[in-house]
């Protein structure tokens, strides 16, 4: 990653607000109010100190911990906007750099009108002044409760040039009468390349698995002891982790685009051919047409498709004849609807996005009940059982998005849980701007403790008008997922310019040149591959370590060479095979 300057990795911007300083001024140093009454002070928690909760996790994989219980405290607010800011040195960011924010926020009532209320939002935000003109960034976003303690703020930034004038962080978002506690807050550079690393150790232990192959000969004794030093090649052919991307009626007409489609990727998905409103844009007139000319598609190519999707939960996506509708006739057309589709399809799709976009959405709800979308799982198992039934929603990686939080994702599938609904797997979008791995492996921990589920990133594109800077952001969002053990495959939203939803988001230039972001796909296909070569040892025995997969074992003796294929699935111990050439 290129840089104007030397860049201090780790390094806190503004300080360290929660390392025990000697006095309260100390701890105060550098922060100042935001709005007219909003005033400061210094304590020292001593009922629910951070330090218990679970650390964040550093670019290295180190973890950290706050430094201290000291915290800050914003009273006396107005509004949203006020709260408490700290500089950032003058000339310490720098553009390109990707830069984490995290810390400890919790609020507290401070007996205003809207005190009362459960949770509320708190955000971190960078102000910069370009020159005069004031822009925010917005750094994080998470829903803190007055009842509750700390809460863990994550987030991410990214300067295109360096500042002309001051910048800031901004903590705030509470509306007036909640007062605002802030400890801990880190602003600093993220080492991608020691995240890495340390993401490359950990896919070591989640993908991959020693083996060892014990070879015999099928003609006796004699066979068997030629065997020794006969050479030895193992390919694997392919990968248990899927990486897919979507595609359209149009897409699969351009040959560069099927040729670079065919050659890397394992899964498709329908971009729009299968949503509701493209099957049955005017009620009563159906057509499956399209839908089946991108499935014949894949059946050709040998690619698996995700059914996405079979409702939407948001209003906008919603088509105007369904919105028309009484309660009852709702209810109806929702039933005609997963009975057509998934009888229509029984079998053919492994997954199911059943009702898009639950956590920014509610028209299906709101209409029809609190049951209604667990009705639809429900009537899904039973409609199509071999099929896994997904949640799928964004945001819920990027840590600033307070109604797509991962603790409002698992309340989300623990009521549909409750409501018999057969949660078979959980779908994160992914469409990402300035990654930040520590956050996305964040949201990823917490769902995976939480439900237990399998996690795809289904949807991924990452928009970055920089071709080398999208690279190596989509490396991270590609590093991370592969090396969760949570995470059961990835899914792009597409990858060719001019035939994606997000714009400077392409792995493929329209005129089929494999861009940089591209060639790191590949790249990383082509690491995550075994290839082993050797001899025999005395004993009879190849031993590597591989990816889990299927493979293909190539061994030359005198008489010729012989194939044999194995598969390689996940587990703690040594795979031992018995291969008899």
């Amino acid at each position: 990653m290129a840089c104007t300057r030397e860049v201090a990795f780790g390094v806190n911007l503004i300080g360290n607000n929660g390392a025990a300083p000697a006095d309260e001024a100390s701890s105060l140093a550098g922060w100042a109010p935001v709005g007219s009454r909003t005033t400061l002070s210094a304590h020292v928690e001593k009922d629910d100190p951070p330090a218990a909760m679970l650390p964040a996790v550093d670019d290295g994989g180190r973890e950290h911990r706050p430094s201290g219980s000291r915290y800050v405290l914003a009273a006396r607010r107005d509004g949203e906007e006020d709260g408490l800011r700290h500089p950032v040195p003058a000339g310490a960011l720098v553009p390109r750099v990707t830069y984490r924010v995290a810390g400890w926020v919790a609020v507290q009532s401070g007996g205003g009108e809207h005190a009362g209320g459960e949770s509320h939002v708190v955000r971190v935000s960078l102000h910069v002044d370009d020159g005069g003109e004031c822009r925010v960034l917005g750094c994080g976003a998470v829903c803190a409760g007055v009842a509750g303690g700390w809460v863990e703020i994550n987030g991410a930034f990214r300067l295109k040039a360096t500042p002309r004038g001051a910048t800031a962080v901004h903590v705030h978002g509470a509306p007036a009468g909640v007062d605002v506690k802030l400890m801990d807050l880190r602003v600093f550079a993220a080492d991608r390349k020691a995240r890495f690393r340390h993401l490359k150790e950990k896919t070591d232990k989640v993908r991959k698995r020693d083996v060892v192959l014990k070879f015999s000969g099928g003609a006796g004794v004699e066979a068997t002891a030629s065997i020794p030093g006969a050479a030895v090649r193992v390919v694997q052919m392919d990968n248990v982790f899927p990486l897919g991307t979507c595609i359209n009626g149009s897409v699969i007409q351009d040959p560069n685009f099927v040729d670079f489609f065919t050659n890397n990727f394992d899964w498709a998905v329908f971009e729009n051919e299968l949503k509701w409103y493209w099957t049955e844009a005017q009620r009563g007139l159906l057509n499956y047409r399209d839908a089946d000319e991108l499935l014949d598609f894949c059946d050709r190519h040998g690619k698996p498709a995700r059914g996405h999707c079979i409702f939407w939960a948001v209003d906008g996506s919603v088509q105007q004849w369904i919105k028309d509708l009484g309660r009852d006739d709702l209810a109806s057309a929702v039933r005609g609807r997963l009975t057509g589709l998934l009888s229509r399809y029984a079998g053919r799709f492994p997954h199911y996005d059943v009702n898009n976009e639950m956590l920014h959405g509610r028209f299906y709800r709101d209409r029809l009940g609190d049951d209604a979308a667990a009705l639809m799982f429900r009537e899904a198992a039973r409609l199509d059982p071999a099929a896994r039934l997904f949640v799928n929603d964004y945001n819920v990686e990027c840590a600033n998005d307070p109604n797509a939080t991962p603790e409002k994702y698992i309340e989300l599938i623990d009521a549909l849980r409750r409501g018999g609904a057969a949660v078979g797997g959980v779908g994160i979008q992914g469409h990402v701007s300035n990654p930040s791995g520590e956050v996305i492996c964040g949201a990823l921990d917490k769902l995976a403790a939480s439900t237990g589920l399998p996690i795809w990133i289904t949807e991924l594109d990452v928009s970055e008008p920089d071709v080398s800077l999208r690279a190596d952001d989509l490396e991270v969002v590609l590093r991370e997922a592969y090396a969760h053990p949570a995470v059961a495959g990835v899914v792009l939203w597409g990858f060719m310019q001019g035939r994606m939803w997000r714009q400077d988001a392409s792995l493929v230039d329209a005129d089929g040149t494999v861009n940089e972001a591209g060639q790191r796909l590949v790249n990383l296909r082509r690491e995550w591959t075994s290839d082993a070569r050797g001899t025999i040892d005395g004993d009879g025995h190849f031993t590597f370590r591989g990816y889990h997969g299927t493979y293909v074992v190539q061994v030359t003796t005198a008489t010729g060479k012989i194939l044999k294929t194995f598969t390689v699935d996940k587990g703690d111990t040594s795979l031992v095979l018995d291969v008899e050439i």
